[in-house]
């Protein structure tokens, strides 16, 4: 009689890698059928609000700036409070062309003049608002912007050696004094009102929901299309070498490396890619204010890719989404309380979950 070997059963599971790459199509589907949701009658149960369309585009803007901070602290380990500045400079280039399209439609009828600059008493259109009437133009100023202003700031710091924290403080002081010039009414820019009563874009009129419709596509193409970049970034030798360039620079520079330049290389695209975001935001939103310069708003934003977990480029979308969610939610009925959950929040991600949400799909596939 033959003797039989007991094998133990074969357990087939997916890797949570694969199930987190699929929450995040699947995430990105549902994203995809909102606008189309929106138009169902309003009693059906499938409906879904303006409101719902409104915030999930703001969502979509603020993951794309996550993406921006991830690849520049995540695989480079730039800790900038400074992304709040590009993003709200590419929106101001962005507002700017659509204060331009009102024309003689505004409140004093100029045909050239904004009505703020009316109101203030301008004679003329400051020579740095010439062009803006050209969508390219204004467009390419909100890549262009953030990216030279990044190219200064990173040039001069990373020439220096500045890393860690004085980087940190010196983006932040960027941010603020940035707020500060934008709030002044003889700068140019609206004051401490800012931007808004756009009329259209691109010959749409922005208060119908087609228009409304083709702004959220676009939002959820540049997320896609921004997302595609930064993975095949991620993936290649540049990489390779911004990994190394975060855990030990020196012996990078003592093989041979650049480290300046990759570092400013990559602090410049992701300041594009923040402005990108801002451009977006702004017609979506329907205002720009100085107030999208402040510290706060960057300090957020990193905690958005701290939550998700940074070098991850999914933590980051993850992190945008789930902690603006939490916002909306807590604000609707308690938002004085906001600020203290937020820095619990990042304290309690800092101390108990170091690699965020995503860190806990790695865990699982390591086991």
């Amino acid at each position: 009689m033959s003797a039989t070997t007991a094998h133990p059963p074969v357990r087939t599971a997916l890797r949570p890698g694969l199930v987190l790459r699929g929450l995040l199509l699947g995430g990105l589907a549902i994203l995809a059928l909102l606008p189309v949701l929106n138009q169902l009658p309003q009693d059906s149960a499938l409906h879904v609000s303006d409101f719902v369309v409104a915030v999930s585009g703001k969502w979509i803007c603020y993951a794309i700036l996550a993406l921006a901070i991830d690849l520049a602290w995540g695989y480079a380990g730039i800790l900038s409070l400074g992304h709040g500045a590009f993003f709200a400079l590419g929106g101001y280039a962005m507002g700017m062309h659509l204060m331009r399209l009102i024309g003689p439609r505004g409140v004093y009828g100029h045909p050239v003049l904004p009505d703020f600059m009316v109101f203030l008493g301008w004679t003329e259109l400051p020579w740095y608002w010439w062009g803006f009437q050209h969508f390219p133009f204004a467009l390419l100023m909100a890549l262009a912007v953030p990216g030279l202003l990044a190219g200064l700031v990173g040039w001069l710091a990373f020439r220096s050696r500045i890393t860690g924290v004085y980087l940190s403080i010196i983006t932040q002081a960027m941010t603020y004094a940035l707020m500060l010039a934008f709030f002044r009414n003889d700068m140019g820019f609206g004051g401490n009102n800012g931007f808004t009563d756009f009329k259209e874009l691109l010959g749409m009129p922005l208060n119908t929901s087609g228009a409304r419709a083709a702004l959220f596509y676009a939002a959820l193409l540049a997320l896609g299309a921004a997302l595609l970049l930064c993975r095949h970034i991620a993936r290649s030798k540049l990489g390779r070498v911004l990994v190394a360039v975060r855990d030990a620079e020196s012996r990078l520079r003592f093989l041979g490396y650049d480290t300046t330049a990759v570092k400013l290389s990559v602090f410049v695209l992701s300041a594009m890619i923040a402005g990108l975001a801002g451009a977006l935001y702004v017609p979506l939103v329907g205002i720009i204010n100085p107030g999208e310069f402040s510290p706060g708003n960057s300090i957020e934003a990193v905690v958005w890719v701290a939550v998700g977990g940074r070098g991850t480029l999914v933590g980051a979308l993850l992190g945008a989404f789930s902690v603006n969610a939490l916002k909306t939610w807590l604000t609707s009925f308690a938002p004085d309380l906001w600020l203290f959950v937020l820095g619990g929040l990042f304290v309690a991600v800092t101390l108990l979950l170091p690699r965020g949400l995503a860190g806990l799909f790695r865990r699982e596939e390591g086991r």
